[in-house]
């Protein structure tokens, strides 16, 4: 069963404008645990908005796709990534990623203000969950989104 998703990152970071040109990336770096825990329920085909997050307007910029399960991420063990964390071994990770690929660009960014908007999105787990980096979406919901660009 395919399933939706929501991911956020900073587009000064990594935009959907670069995993355009990328084609394919491993969406690494994500220190939380909850984001980790659903990127390890993704599934090959999952689909997902991409999210760009912490610059005005923020919103939902893109879709892209799952195409890679869920595996340790190697920034974890990089002592010069700014994500490596002492704890984690490569024998027993903590962080992992999974590999994304470029669907589309939207024609227009989706604002949070106008996601906010939508009654038909109240419950979204992009407003229950707060700063998570990485959330599920409904299906209503993704067609709700879906249906604004």
């Amino acid at each position: 069963m395919k399933r939706y998703w929501l991911m956020k990152s900073e587009p000064s970071v990594f935009s959907i404008e670069d995993l355009r040109k990328k084609k394919i990336s491993g969406w690494d770096g994500v220190r939380n645990y909850q984001a980790r825990n659903f990127m390890k329920e993704m599934s090959l085909g999952d689909q997902a908005f991409f999210y760009h997050s912490t610059n005005e307007p923020v919103g939902v910029a893109g879709l892209m796709e799952v195409c890679k399960l869920a595996y340790p991420d190697p920034t974890q063990f990089d002592t010069n990534d700014g994500h490596f964390d002492p704890k984690a071994k490569p024998d027993a990770p903590i962080w992992f990623q999974v590999d994304v690929k470029f669907v589309k660009a939207l024609p227009r960014l989706i604002a949070l203000a106008e996601l906010r908007a939508m009654p038909e999105l109240k419950g979204m787990a992009l407003f229950r969950l707060g700063r998570i980096s990485i959330t599920p979406v409904t299906e209503p919901e993704w067609n709700a989104i879906l249906a604004k660009k």
